[in-house]
């Protein structure tokens, strides 16, 4: 297994994030005035990266791109490094409105088309995976978000199957994605180090209430058990406000979040699987690694805008994780679709 500390971020659908915050409630129909408006890079792995880099991790993020496209230009100005598919066509913009509730309502663009280009994306993903001149393969490579158009629905799998064809067991493949994409590539048979779900993306998949996963996380563990059973060896499930909890090979434990005042959740379930991937490259046990990646997401939950947290500015240790009684599960075959 490769010894390498580098996160590659794979982000199909990047996109420029606006986000407006309000003084008040959000008003259908009327004309507000914004307290504050912030616009920064973005996208699932694109902030797995930010995250990398302000805690002084090693990364590169992946993604379609023009180099004088505002998303490009905005990951240079931040010093993230990038491997850019040229596209000839301009990012995606996403508008955020937050309320001082917390309260978060997105409006989020469909992207630019990639009609032929999965292959190019596939290449460029598997290469910047390999080793470079300063150290060997990367440890991670993390797809993340959703398809741009054109792309097809198994381009998740054509992805892994590229990493695994070069790179082999030496490369750790991690998951935040959702629907059909996230289903293809279930049942492509591909193997998936770690998924990150939330509770409505693991009902997606195995079924049950969302809502009763974030109220009782011994169920939640049995569902991501039954995630695991069909081809992903371990599950970080992130239940917002409610904390995590984490089904590994060898156990399952649960966390309750911190109690923090939310000033927007944008980007706060990315940020948790920017610290629990840095928690697993700094060697930590998988308790700890919970408690990082519940204490990362909180911290960007309390910032504002899609801002989010170095390592440095979360507290894991007011995090309490327990150790649930579950059986660990055996990882077998491709999922099933789900009615």
């Amino acid at each position: 297994m490769s010894t390498s500390t580098r996160i590659v971020t794979v982000t199909p659908n990047p996109s420029l994030d606006r986000t407006i915050e309000l003084s008040g409630e959000l008003q259908r129909g009327a004309v507000q005035r914004a307290t504050r408006s912030t616009a920064e890079p973005g996208g699932k792995g694109v902030n797995v990266s930010r995250v990398v880099v302000a805690s002084g991790g090693d990364t590169t993020a992946v993604l379609p791109g023009d180099d004088a496209d505002p998303v490009l230009l905005g990951l240079a100005t931040r010093g993230i490094p990038t491997a850019a598919l040229p596209i000839g066509a301009a990012l995606r913009s996403n508008v955020t409105v937050t309320e001082p509730t917390g309260t978060t309502t997105k409006l989020n663009e469909p992207g630019p088309s990639l009609a032929g280009r999965l292959d190019d994306l596939a290449d460029l993903v598997a290469s910047t995976a390999g080793a470079t001149a300063t150290g060997p393969a990367a440890r991670w490579v993390v797809l993340a978000g959703s398809l741009p158009p054109g792309l097809p629905d198994d381009a998740l799998a054509v992805l892994v199957r590229a990493v695994r064809a070069r790179h082999g067991a030496d490369v750790r493949i991690a998951v935040d994605s959702s629907g059909v994409p996230f289903t293809a590539l279930l049942q492509s048979g591909e193997r998936i180090d770690l998924a990150k779900p939330n509770a409505e993306e693991l009902a997606e998949v195995v079924g049950g209430d969302p809502e009763a996963y974030e109220q009782d996380p011994a169920l939640a563990a049995e569902a991501a058990g039954r995630l695991r059973s069909r081809g992903v060896d371990t599950v970080l499930l992130t239940l917002g406000s409610a904390g995590a909890v984490l089904v590994t090979p060898d156990g399952s434990w649960t966390a309750a979040a911190p109690r923090i005042t939310a000033r927007s959740t944008v980007g706060a379930g990315d940020s948790a699987l920017a610290g629990y991937l840095l928690a697993e490259v700094a060697g930590v046990d998988p308790a700890a690694r919970l408690a990082q990646a519940v204490a990362t997401g909180a911290a960007a939950a309390a910032l504002p805008g899609s801002d989010v947290p170095a390592l440095d500015a979360t507290d894991p240790d007011a995090v309490t994780v327990h150790a649930l009684g579950l059986a660990p599960t055996r990882t077998t075959g491709p999922v099933p679709t789900v009615a």
